[in-house]
């Protein structure tokens, strides 16, 4: 690291976040959804804190969910600094590159289909059935994980429920994980109050950059090989018009490259089309 520091990146997303378990949570202008936000900064703080009691000296902070305005900038930790708002390239991953030492997860969740995964998903709440990484299942764990270790970054922490930390242990090793509620179905969990998850996050950040040096970047065999299984056949036909995306199926598509940015890039794409043709759609769509 060198005289520059420990720079830290963090990637923050809010269906794993302590306490939440309603998507009207998630939602602005729903029931809950300030107070999602408070949690879901408190969240953040807690990794901030722990990477900066690590020895951090910088630490970014990218919003990661839906609108990605969620985060409140006037509760964040003055370390930090946020990321925020639509319209941008890497989505998930966006100000991810090779200048960080580390990239941590915070507020993560299980992947489309995943028993017990609270909330579970991947990328887009229904209109996506599955995702593929070079033909293997794959969850936004796993995507970002593959687009930080394109740019040569381990992912040192990831925190949601049980789930998704399974998920991260099984995808990257030894991976520091915190659970901050455990799934009973989709839209139920047993949570922990958050004073005791943020203590455990802050606990599990500093722990894992205190160990950086035995992480190594996530690496996947390129071409990297995207693949998507959408609900509607219309959606699939829609992407497929997407110049190097090819319709492998009645509701597959499919897209190589040696470069991962495209395919947070194609992510983000994709999600507008999807979300377009499938609210244009009426109830058949």
């Amino acid at each position: 690291m060198g005289w520059r520091g420990m720079k830290v990146y963090l990637s923050v997303d809010m269906e794993g976040v302590t306490g939440l378990t309603d998507p009207e949570e998630m939602h602005a202008g729903k029931r809950g959804y300030e107070r999602g936000c408070e949690l879901m900064t408190a969240d953040a703080n807690a990794a901030i804190e722990g990477a900066f009691d690590a020895g951090a000296t910088s630490v970014l902070v990218n919003d990661a969910h839906g609108s990605t305005k969620n985060l409140r900038i006037d509760l964040l930790d003055p370390r930090a600094t946020l990321i925020r708002g639509p319209g941008k390239s890497q989505r998930m991953a966006q100000g991810l590159d090779a200048s960080f030492d580390a990239a941590m997860f915070v507020g993560y969740h299980a992947r489309a289909g995943v028993q017990h995964g609270v909330l579970n998903h991947t990328w887009m709440g229904k209109e996506i059935q599955n995702v593929f990484l070079n033909g293997a299942p794959c969850g936004e764990t796993r995507l970002v994980a593959a687009c930080a270790g394109f740019h040569g970054v381990p992912v040192a922490l990831v925190t949601g429920d049980e789930a998704v930390g399974q998920e991260a242990a099984e995808l990257l090793g030894e991976v520091e994980t915190v659970a901050v509620k455990k799934g009973i179905d989709k839209f139920s969990a047993e949570l922990l109050p958050p004073s005791v998850a943020q203590a455990r996050i802050r606990e599990g950040a500093a722990r894992a950059l205190g160990r950086l040096s035995g992480f190594t970047p996530y690496e996947t065999d390129r071409p990297y090989t995207l693949g998507v299984e959408w609900n509607s056949t219309a959606i699939a036909a829609a992407c497929g018009l997407v110049p190097g995306v090819k319709q492998t199926g009645a509701r597959e598509i499919e897209f190589a490259t040696d470069d991962f940015t495209q395919i947070m890039a194609l992510m983000g794409l994709f999600a507008t089309i999807g979300g377009q043709v499938a609210c244009g759609s009426g109830p058949y769509g």
